[in-house]
């Protein structure tokens, strides 16, 4: 998920920043309003968390300005427990509400529900041959060579979001370019290798364990996932065949042929 965080507690921020990266996320802050409408409005996000009381234009004037444009799902946060604010922000078109304090886990919760709202048309489960990807519990498993039970494979979180990057756009040829803006949200520089070295850990991990390989290195282009079909073995005699087809023809009575 990519998750704009609009709040002026620099402590909160950094613990739901930290904790959202930690997660697989690509987190995004502004720490006042005026700011957190300029990234709402020009940038697009799988879910926005906004603070009610912030500096410079309160959160349900920047929840207004959003959905003049746009309806990226919204969670509102605040400090106070009052029925008329959550009332107003619904209103105003939030989709969900959390009161400080509140839960990490309830509030990743619900940014994931809300995230799956709004991608209905994609599914949870993705499989590629014998690799099974559930986006949901953030969890790959694959078939041995020798067949049987699927084995977990063990997945970093960022590991894991380049694989579904890669899973979701199966049989497309990725940039490292392309690559580094989805699962880092960064600009790709050529003086860095973290794509090549991120691919490499998910390769040792995902393929090179087992027989079929699904991660592919397009020379000049970028990277792919997909089945491939073993290459075919041309069947070639061991001794070349005479127009005629007795074998060896040549070799018992042609030049060099032993006496």
């Amino acid at each position: 998920m990519k998750i704009l965080i609009v709040e002026d507690e620099l402590r909160t921020a950094d613990y739901l920043s930290k904790g959202l990266t930690e997660q697989g996320c690509t987190v995004d802050m502004a720490h006042n309003g005026i700011d957190g409408q300029h990234l709402a409005l020009t940038h697009d996000y799988d879910v926005i968390v906004l603070d009610v009381m912030l500096p410079g234009q309160d959160g349900f004037s920047v929840l207004r300005e959003l959905r003049a444009v746009k309806q990226t799902p919204v969670i509102m946060l605040t400090a106070r427990d009052r029925v008329e604010d959550r009332i107003k922000g619904l209103h105003e078109g939030a989709d969900d509400y959390l009161i400080k304090p509140f839960s990490f886990l309830e509030l990743l919760a619900r940014l994931q529900a809300l995230n799956r709202r709004g991608r209905k048309q994609e599914p949870m489960q993705l499989r590629i041959a014998d690799l099974q990807i559930d986006l949901l519990a953030r969890k790959a498993f694959r078939a041995s060579s020798s067949g049987g039970t699927s084995t977990r494979i063990d997945l970093t979180a960022k590991e894991f979001a380049l694989l579904a990057v890669l899973a979701r756009r199966q049989g497309e040829i990725l940039s490292k370019t392309a690559i580094a803006e989805l699962v880092w949200d960064m600009n790709f520089d050529s003086n860095t290798n973290v794509v090549e070295v991120a691919i490499k850990r998910l390769r040792d991990k995902i393929d090179v364990p087992f027989g079929t390989k699904l991660l592919h290195t397009i020379r000049g282009m970028g990277y792919v996932m997909e089945v491939r079909d073993a290459p075919s073995v041309p069947n070639t005699p061991n001794t070349p065949n005479t127009p005629d087809g007795a074998p060896g023809e040549q070799g018992r009575h042609g030049e060099g042929a032993a006496p």
